[in-house]
């Protein structure tokens, strides 16, 4: 205690300060980082990537690692300031939702009164006041705060390895699968020199690159299954609960064809990828009222042509419509042994889509309420969310509930015609694979009579759930769905 005499004519009086080290005593705390729940339905995540290492320091909203789920890629940030001690989960594992992902060490004041600041305060009523002594403090070092990459202030250093580099998390990824190190390719060709998914493609197209070249050693190479193809496994192995009925057939889609040039010619301009300039008007459509603006249309959503998928499925949600079975979908009775059918008003079909890191099911919801182009529209937003490393698919995409029946457009991959599609689990009630179209000389009912004629045929194979649809019930949908491909002119009576 110091004891500081403050004089004045005939006054004195006493200022004390307390100096005492142990009131400003720190103590270091290790802190086990869990997994939180990030989004609904989701009990594990595989870690991709690591942010940290081991005995480096973080700060508090520092990226700490990304994870990856069934659905989406999400990064994982440190709510502290500290050491990181140890990684619990190494890269390629998987993570538990509640589970510790590290451990991090945080230095926190010491609050409560230790035996020393006891015994000073104790000496105070015996020993007499010492000397007055200006109080001095050491001065605290604190460790200057990086700048974000994004600050004006900040100031590149000098690159040191690939976790130094400006690069998105999903270009790390594909970088880290083709064995390319960052640092040999920055700068990058984004803004800021980011470096883009075409800077690492350029730089395994050199005649050295940073790829390892693996010969044929003739051994036997063991391979562990990535999380989205496990997650296959577990589903296809589920699938053998469900007794299928397989129905296969063909559909004439020459109107289809023949309409199809007159939908490509009138592709609304917000919809297009690349929108023709607008010719001037010499009257003006809102001299009295302001005519509708039409919704700005994000670039990944845009298209440069219709193809027959989004008219198949317009047609294909008219129909389940007109079929509430095949609508539902099976709900789990918790308090009785007997399930129940849930019947949804709208149609909601779920899109199969082969993507570079597995197999997803996003699901069109209310297709029965979108416009064929708005379909289209929506198509090419899954497709190009699905070519992302890793894929960037969200949770709003694939809701939990999903469809009631799969669409699989194989056909646009091989020329098979048939196919034989596995339904599983929450997939529905039904799935139908999309053959190649082919043209095909018909001599069936009355186009035999006059020596046949030349139609596009489309071969759709359908599997159902068994223990809900009948198959006389499935072949009867198929009709009803055939009644609209086959005489695309209805829906303008439907006024699509």
């Amino acid at each position: 205690m110091i004891v500081r005499l403050l004089r004045r004519p005939g006054i004195i009086l006493r200022s004390k300060f307390h100096t005492s080290a142990s009131l400003w005593a720190t103590r270091k705390v290790v802190h086990k980082f869990k997994l939180a729940d990030i989004g609904e339905g989701i009990t594990e995540c595989e870690v991709i990537k690591w942010s940290v290492v081991q005995s480096g320091t973080v700060q508090a909203f520092d990226a700490l690692c990304e994870v990856q789920s069934d659905k989406a890629s999400v990064e994982i940030t440190s709510p502290f300031d500290g050491v990181v001690k140890e990684l619990l989960v190494q890269e390629g594992e998987i993570a538990k939702v509640g589970a510790g992902l590290c451990l991090i060490e945080v230095e926190e004041e010491e609050t409560e009164p230790t035996p020393e600041t006891v015994s000073v305060h104790k000496q105070e009523a015996t020993s007499p006041p010492p000397s007055p002594v200006e109080p001095t403090s050491a001065p605290k070092l604190e460790t200057p705060r990086r700048a974000h990459p994004l600050d004006p202030s900040f100031t590149p250093s000098k690159v040191s390895g690939s976790t130094d580099v400006l690069a998105p998390p999903s270009v790390r990824h594909y970088a880290r699968q083709n064995g390319v190190d960052l640092a040999k390719v920055a700068p990058g060709s984004g803004k800021g020199g980011r470096i883009e998914k075409r800077d690492v493609d350029a730089f395994l197209a050199q005649p050295v690159a940073g790829k390892a070249q693996h010969a044929i050693s003739g051994e036997d190479v063991v391979v562990e299954l990535g999380r989205t193809r496990y997650g296959m496994w577990k589903a296809m192995v589920k699938s053998l609960e469900i007794p299928h009925f397989g129905y296969s057939t063909s559909l004439d889609i020459t109107a289809l064809h023949d309409l199809l040039p007159t939908l490509n010619a009138h592709i609304p301009h917000h919809f297009l990828a690349s929108p023709p300039k607008t010719a001037h008007i010499a009257v003006n459509p809102s001299s009295v009222y302001p005519a509708p603006i039409p919704l700005e249309i994000p670039e990944e959503h845009r298209y440069k042509r219709l193809t027959y998928l989004p008219i198949l499925l317009k047609t294909l949600s008219k129909a389940m419509l007109e079929w509430p079975l095949l609508r539902s979908s099976i709900t789990p009775n918790a308090e009785s042994s007997k399930p129940t059918l849930t019947i949804r008003p709208h149609a909601d079909i779920n899109i199969a889509l082969s993507t570079p890191t597995g197999l997803y099911t996003p699901t069109l919801a209310q297709a029965d309420t979108h416009s064929i182009y708005a379909l289209a529209s929506s198509l090419q937003a899954f497709a190009h969310r699905g070519r992302q490393v890793p894929c960037a698919l969200t949770p709003a995409d694939m809701p939990r509930r999903g469809g009631t029946i799969t669409v699989s457009n194989v056909g646009a991959i091989g020329a098979g015609e048939y196919a034989a599609p596995v339904l599983v689990p929450g997939g529905g009630v039904a799935i139908v694979a999309l053959g190649r179209a082919k043209w095909v000389w018909d001599v069936d009912g009355e186009r035999g009579e006059k020596g046949g004629e030349r139609r596009l045929k489309l071969g759709v194979s359908w599997s159902a759930d068994h223990r809900v649809v009948e198959g006389a019930e499935l072949a009867a949908f198929v009709e009803c769905w055939r009644g609209w491909v086959e005489a695309p002119e209805r829906l303008i009576a439907e006024s699509v």
